[in-house]
């Protein structure tokens, strides 16, 4: 494929794009490359966005090399050369979105290291180092339905590398690290309740999410718990 440029990840300045015009850089088997996208390629637990790219259907975006995004096709795929429109499944981006968001605020509820987590349009998690089972689950989901509520502002900042390093309490996940040497780090910061990390998308919002239910609490180790989350 060549030195392939990185592209413009344009969801990462604003996430409730739902299109946009863009040139093809590259075409590896069913793999498009763009010289910009609104398409979210998987990563941090979220999965790749789908939708179509001019009449190809994009069934998945994963990451290339060299800060690429790879949209993965079928189809009638483009050419090198031509411009396209790409756009999103909408629907099942911001119904990732509310629920990315919503696994943030769950981080505060429980504010305990994050161990992983999965984010789905159905059902999310959080893997939590949590060597006991909380006592109150019902009061842990109304303190966030309470957030929710309250309608929080959802923005994004940015940082530096050393900036992070001497602020290592804003990482909370334990098993992912933010990307370091870009020089910048991404942060998402929820009104005055949360300020961490991440290269997702998100809703505007708190009160775009809805209600939520907390699931099942599994223990899937000594010290180690998931704790799934629903729409209400």
């Amino acid at each position: 494929m060549g030195n392939i440029m990185p592209t413009t990840p344009l969801f990462r300045d604003d996430a409730m794009l739902r299109f946009c015009e863009a040139n093809v850089v590259a075409v590896d088997g069913t793999h498009v490359t763009l010289d910009r996208t609104v398409f979210y390629p998987a990563g941090g637990g979220q999965p790749g966005d789908t939708g179509m790219l001019g009449a190809a259907q994009v069934l998945d975006t994963i990451k290339g090399d060299h800060g690429a995004v790879l949209h993965v096709c079928d189809g009638d795929l483009p050419a090198v050369g031509d411009r396209v429109t790409a756009s999103l499944d909408w629907e099942r981006r911001y119904t990732l979105m509310r629920m990315h968001t919503a696994l943030h605020l769950l981080s505060v509820v429980i504010p305990l290291p994050v161990t992983g987590g999965s984010i789905g349009a159905e059902k999310s998690r959080l893997d939590f180092d949590m060597p006991e089972a909380p006592e109150d689950k019902q009061a842990l989901e109304i303190t966030l339905n309470a957030m929710i509520t309250d309608n929080l502002p959802v923005t994004t900042e940015w940082i530096t590398d050393a900036e992070l390093e001497a602020n290592p309490g804003l990482v909370k996940t334990m098993s992912v690290k933010p990307p370091k040497g870009q020089g910048r780090i991404r942060l998402v910061r929820i009104g005055d309740v949360d300020l961490q990390p991440c290269g997702g998308t998100h809703v505007s919002s708190t009160a775009e999410i809805g209600p939520l239910r907390i699931g099942k609490i599994e223990k899937k180790s000594k010290q180690n718990r998931r704790v799934n989350l629903h729409f209400a």
